[in-house]
């Protein structure tokens, strides 16, 4: 399969390409921070180059992913995990309540770095393993690549998650001028390894240093604003690893969470803490530096909290998970809106209006969207599935998208078509489940047998996407480590320790 065709990932919505929509969007967010007002005819052209040459800089970008973070685990929603700086940030610019993710880590990150599904480029199922050979594609063309072309200064700070056993997959051969953090999904937060093998990096060199992982993200993000000439426009991505297990927290965190009395929930807790402090500490360096009413920052979890063990990752959990995805269902790991369905907002000082987006928004829209910020011209990329939805996002107009897919694979899929949303185990034993998501938002009651022909529709639209799909990679790597690993054959020296020999 191609995955250069320009087939609407949303079926219906868009008559035109969404290359042309993007571009359209691009000149749109470009008149809207230049054009001049009031101005018509003849003038208006003269006005318009006179304009264009004082028309403000593109906004420094920061983009901050938390990881397995529960929706309701932030203080905006409620939560009992005090979270005062992204409090903050929510209270002053857009609270996006209906913003979604891929289901797993891997994927929401690839989705945010190319505006594409994961499934056009085989990493819809499951995460990157520690012994994983595979990455994100390298013909992708990704987020930070279009904004460096754009005359962005680019950098990377925290877990990385795109590929790890190919120098080719990192970050700075990905588009970052610098990278400071971890290539694989999951590390000791004190030791920064994995299966005790080292995983910290500085740049393209593997560094060893002490300390707490994101407390040292949050220090160096701050150091890379610090440090920065300003004279060109800042991307910072910013992932932090908390509060993906192992639960982990420095001592003085914990003390605040003393008065819970489940362990994974205070440890838990405490890293979410940590991670807001040093989301503050970010925020501060750009006042500082007289950045912050020119910077965007853009705020998710990768992914809904982890609810089942089988998702929680290669370290031992207990099995009263910590996460809180309040009202929506289940977890990480699942098409179900508490996998999916995540905590987001948006802030930028003056062009961002405070309040809930109670419109459809997904991951893949960020891309797009940013581009338009930045006045890129994206014609390296492939066809994006993602929408530019910045009139959504700084107005609260009502959003461009009536369809999210959640994802697509060999074994089923879920997909939704404004309220309605279907989900399909396509297996021997076929589940299918049909909710109407503005009356049961917790997917408690099954609607399938009412609804057959909403139910046709919508699982012939998943077979639409099935039949555009790369192949999983991470099936692949199951499949090649299955039938094509050498023999594991037993030291001989050990048959003089046997009966009989």
């Amino acid at each position: 399969m191609s995955n250069d065709r320009d087939v609407p990932a949303e079926p219906g919505i868009n008559k035109i390409t969404r290359r042309d929509a993007l571009m359209g969007g691009t000149a749109a967010a470009v008149s809207r921070f230049a054009a001049p007002v009031g101005v018509s005819g003849a003038l208006a052209g003269l006005a318009g180059v006179q304009q264009a040459a004082a028309q403000p800089p593109p906004p420094n970008i920061v983009y901050i992913i938390s990881d397995d973070q529960g929706w309701k685990d932030v203080g905006f929603h409620g939560s009992d995990v005090k979270t005062p700086n992204i409090d903050k940030l929510g209270a002053e610019g857009a609270r996006l309540e209906q913003f979604y993710a891929q289901p797993m880590c891997t994927p929401t990150r690839a989705a945010l770095m190319t505006g594409r599904y994961p499934l056009r480029y085989g990493l819809q199922m499951g995460v990157i393993p520690s012994g994983g050979s595979y990455g994100l594609a390298t013909d992708e063309y990704l987020l930070p690549q279009m904004l460096k072309d754009t005359g962005y200064k680019t950098a990377m700070v925290g877990k990385w998650h795109l590929g790890h056993a190919k120098t080719e997959y990192w970050p700075r051969q990905r588009g970052f001028d610098s990278f400071y953090g971890a290539l694989v999904g999951e590390i000791d937060h004190f030791k920064h390894a994995s299966h005790g093998v080292m995983d910290w990096y500085r740049n393209n060199k593997p560094v060893k240093e002490p300390g707490y992982d994101n407390t040292l993200f949050g220090t160096e993000a701050a150091k890379v604003i610090e440090k920065h000439d300003g004279k060109a426009p800042l991307f910072l991505y910013l992932a932090f690893t908390a509060p993906h297990s192992p639960y982990q927290a420095p001592e003085e965190y914990i003390k605040k969470y003393a008065h819970v009395a489940d362990e994974q929930r205070r440890l838990y807790s405490a890293m979410i803490s940590v991670m807001d402090d040093e989301i503050g500490r970010v925020v501060a360096a750009l006042e500082k530096k007289k950045m912050r009413d020119n910077t965007i920052i853009i705020f998710q979890s990768d992914n809904g909290g982890v609810r089942s063990a089988m998702f929680a990752g290669e370290s031992k959990v207990g099995n009263n998970l910590p996460a809180d995805n309040g009202p929506y269902r289940d977890g990480k790991g699942t098409l179900y809106e508490g996998g999916t369905h995540v905590c987001g907002l948006v802030n930028w000082p003056g062009k961002v209006k405070s309040g809930d987006i109670g419109g459809m928004l997904h991951v893949v829209d960020m891309y797009p969207t940013l581009a338009a910020l930045a006045g890129a011209k994206p014609t390296k990329n492939k066809p994006f599935d993602g929408m530019n939805v910045w009139d959504t996002l700084s107005e609260g107009k009502p959003s461009p998208r009536s369809e999210i897919v959640y994802n697509v694979d060999p074994t089923g899929g879920a997909i939704r078509e404004g309220d309605m949303k279907l989900v399909w185990s396509a297996g021997v034993l076929e589940r299918v489940e049909l909710f109407d998501l503005a009356a049961d938002k917790s997917e408690s009651t099954n609607l399938a047998e009412k609804n057959p022909d909403k139910v046709k529709e919508l699982k012939g639209k998943i077979v639409d996407l099935a039949k555009q799909m790369a192949p999983p990679l991470l099936m692949m790597e199951a499949i090649k480590l299955t039938f094509g690993a050498p023999p594991i054959s037993a030291d001989p020296s050990s048959l003089f320790n046997e009966v009989g020999d």
